[in-house]
């Protein structure tokens, strides 16, 4: 195992780092790519050059490329360099507002960079697992169309088919995906087709809401951490309609990186996945209040904004039956309010140092 080498793309980001510091904990050598686009997206509160210091610190040979994946010539030279045992591709522009305002970027990166990084693993190494980090906004607003029921602080799927949450097989065709859910889209069919077209190992992850301590959270991507960023410094969040009963389904990122290492002992070809906390890792906005306010001791300060973000979710919560049934070794390990927990310390751990 010693031997073995995993590339990971988006390497500082929230996903990206766990997986890496996980995968050298299982004897991997960990290669990075990451050329901390998020600063680039979100300004300076999105700058991960801290999560590569960490990954430098905590991982012993840890290799770094700050190499856009918008450069074609650039993937396919690493890979053909490095021909790794297993790539892991998490980088992305991840903002499902921020892409309407850069279209072409939001395109590149998504779409055309994973296009590089498959078609790089198809010429140099087709044999290693490929594991797209997809989204669950594929299904675009969709799921806004199951008839919901309103509870006191959340809305609830009504239909009986629904209560384990979004399947599979669930549409992507005739819904708003958001500029963001287009590109991602194309790559997450683009993943499959080299899966099937060339046989190759890959799966794609519609995740849901990946949080996790790790997280660089920004009001425009980053539901938790920014949340509980937010009640930490006494900042003001902005609910965006839906009365704040919008439902997300939260996995902590080092059970979507385990589920990573269950995919990599076993892979299979062009399979997907509904990667999410499921429903009993499930919080309204106000559910999610209630909770921070418990984590901290401190007060949340909100403002309701009467108007929803395009293409938004009222309810989304995934159906993890079918990744139970294939990795039956795999499950969810981090409840909500350990979540929370490590969440609301790390941002009071940050702000203490800040000080």
């Amino acid at each position: 195992m010693a031997s073995r080498r995993v590339l990971v793309t988006g390497s500082c980001g929230l996903i990206g780092s766990e997986v890496c510091v996980f995968f050298a904990r299982q004897g991997f050598r960990v290669a990075g790519v990451d050329s901390n686009h998020r600063a680039v997206f979100f300004g300076p509160e999105g700058d991960t050059s801290w999560a590569l210091e960490r990954l430098r610190r905590e991982i012993p040979g840890y290799s770094h490329a700050p190499l856009d994946i918008r450069d074609r010539e650039g993937v396919l030279a690493l890979i053909k360099e490095m021909r790794p045992d297993l790539i892991i591709h998490t980088a992305a522009q991840p903002s499902h507002d921020r892409a309407a305002a850069i279209p072409f970027l939001d395109f590149e990166v998504n779409a055309l960079g994973t296009l590089h990084l498959l078609e790089a693993a198809r010429q140099f190494c087709p044999e290693s697992p490929f594991i797209h980090m997809s989204t669950n906004k594929v299904y675009g607003d969709r799921p806004n169309a199951i008839p919901m029921t309103e509870l006191e602080t959340r809305w609830e799927y009504a239909d009986p088919a629904y209560a384990n949450g979004i399947a599979e097989d669930f549409s992507i065709d005739q819904s708003k995906h958001s500029i963001f859910g287009a590109s991602k889209l194309a790559g997450d069919v683009m993943a499959q087709e080299y899966g099937r077209y060339f046989n190759m190992p890959t799966c794609c992850l519609r995740g849901g809401c990946l949080t996790g301590p790790g997280h660089s959270g920004v009001e425009l991507h980053g539901f938790l951490s920014y949340l509980l960023k937010c009640n930490v410094e006494g900042r003001e969040y902005k609910v965006f309609g839906y009365k704040g009963k919008q439902v997300r389904d939260n996995i902590h990122s080092e059970d979507v990186a385990r589920f990573m290492f269950e995919f990599w002992k076993a892979p299979r070809v062009a399979e997907v996945y509904n990667l999410g906390g499921g429903k009993g890792n499930s919080c309204s906005i106000l559910e999610a209040f209630r909770m921070a306010e418990a984590a901290t001791g401190r007060p949340m300060k909100w403002r309701y904004v009467d108007e929803n973000r395009i293409g938004d979710h009222i309810c989304y919560y995934s159906d993890l039956r079918k990744m139970k049934s294939h990795y039956p070794a795999w499950d969810i390990t981090k409840p909500l309010d350990r979540i929370f927990g490590e969440i609301a310390a790390a941002w009071l751990d940050r702000l203490a140092k800040a000080v």
